[in-house]
């Protein structure tokens, strides 16, 4: 019998609300008579404009160019005209130069049947360069240039490939869907990960409550995929990649070091669905699943949905706001943003769109002081003190919040979560962080 795995210390597990969306099939979104594109859906350099106002432009075509080696390109994600270059806020509660294309022209791509190329006629770095040009970036969250991850320092070596289906925020479910709706896909895409890093060990690490997806991935690797699939315990933060890393080989990530220093490299199984469909079907990073939940939404759905929609116009399709929603959060509950309006576009980073009631958010408002029952630290997978890093943020001793950890924290929401005063510690850490920046503290 095989056992699922863990991470070890710490964690927690929210009630889930997977069954909202788990049975619905991806379906493709409508598309947006007006996108809104910003230039800055990923981690580094916010891309350069390439394009001007009233010019005509095509699906997929690139309309931002990276700016530098730890950026990303940004295309088009409909066909028409260039109507404005404006700033406008995004999902993440920042600005952003937005390049906004009114819909005008055919699509040549969505909807039709393309050549597929022949990957393994290409060099390693053919592919490397396509993923660059494509834009294609992490698309569990982190939005980290996949291109800049998949070029390893001729000084390293990796052995080992950990593709993440742990989707452990308890909402979301597009990467569950991903993995039965699109699995041959999900399976092509490793394989040419696995040409492009060269390694000898492939796993595929889904969270145990997803027991349709490993059942049926399980059977499609059988004498024809070199991929493990490995069970997780259901258990928050299993998707952070040093946990999936610690879960699925043992090995320990530095707390100051990143998985290619112990052999490892992960990506997201939408990411590496994103890159075989940037190689195989010559289409750049212009659309993304997401899963819109939450007891605020009428008809919960997971849709593939064209950069730059409205998130307003995606509720829409998913039958509106039911009465007395008060909260709207782009991502998971535990690490998502929360909304000031909806005329905010979909980005590569947004996994979901969540609407709550006043009765399911008031249930986590501060309500009292801190009563030192530890109960953050025991739910820190990360093995820090969330409650000395907030004593020290609180009494503005920013030096001694450093010393204590606060810049390794993830903001992953486990000492929220676990707090009975209800204290907004993640909040509180995010304001820290932000502040010793402005100090120049660092």
């Amino acid at each position: 019998m095989l056992f699922s795995k863990n991470f070890g210390r710490g964690g927690i597990h929210p009630e889930e609300y997977k069954y909202l969306t788990s049975s619905k099939k991806i379906e493709n979104a409508d598309v947006p008579n007006v996108a809104y594109i910003p230039v800055s859906q990923h981690i580094g350099a916010p891309a350069e404009v390439v394009v001007e106002i009233g010019q005509k432009v095509e699906e997929g075509q690139l309309i931002a160019k990276a700016k530098g080696f730890i950026s990303a390109n940004v295309h088009s994600s409909i066909p028409g005209k260039v109507i404005a270059i404006e700033d406008k806020y995004i999902s993440i509660g920042k600005k952003s130069t937005v390049v906004v294309i009114e819909l005008d022209g055919e699509f040549k791509k969505s909807g039709k049947i393309v050549q597929l190329l022949d990957w393994r006629s290409k060099t390693r770095d053919d592919l490397l360069k396509i993923i660059k040009n494509y834009g294609v970036v992490g698309l569990g969250g982190a939005t980290f240039p996949t291109h800049v991850k998949l070029t390893i320092p001729k000084e390293k070596k990796v052995d080992t490939f950990v593709i993440n289906g742990a989707e452990c925020e308890p909402f979301i479910t597009g990467d569950h869907r991903l993995m039965i709706d699109k699995s041959l896909d999900l399976l092509e895409g490793a394989s040419i990960i696995k040409e492009i890093l060269d390694v000898e060990n492939i796993y595929l690490a889904i969270e145990e409550n997803k027991k349709d997806a490993i059942k049926r991935l399980k059977a499609l690797c059988i004498n024809r995929y070199p991929i493990k699939i490995t069970p997780l315990r259901t258990r928050y933060p299993q998707g952070d990649e040093k946990q999936i890393i610690k879960a699925v080989t043992g090995r320990i990530v530095p707390v100051e070091k990143i998985p290619l220093e112990v052999g490892v490299v992960v990506c997201n199984v939408g990411t590496v669905v994103a890159i075989k469909d940037a190689i195989v079907n010559d289409r750049p990073l212009i659309e993304r699943i997401v899963t819109i939940s939450g007891s605020g939404i009428v008809e919960p759905k997971n849709l593939k949905i064209k950069i730059g929609t409205l998130i307003k116009d995606v509720i829409e399709e998913c039958g509106g706001l039911k009465e007395g929603v008060k909260k709207v959060i782009v991502g998971g509950p535990m690490m998502g943003f929360t909304q000031m309006g909806l005329d905010v576009p979909v980005t590569k980073g947004c996994s979901a769109i969540l609407a709550f009631t006043e009765e399911e958010i008031s249930e986590f408002k501060a309500n009292s002081i801190c009563i030192n029952c530890g109960k953050c630290i025991s739910a820190c997978a990360f093995g820090l003190m969330p409650t000395v890093i907030n004593r020290f943020i609180k009494y503005k001793k920013y030096k001694e919040a450093l010393d204590s950890g606060l810049m390794y924290c993830k903001e992953c929401g486990c000492c929220s979560w676990g707090c009975p005063a209800r204290i907004p510690l993640v909040q509180n850490f995010k304001m820290g962080k932000d502040l010793i920046q402005k100090l120049k503290i660092l």
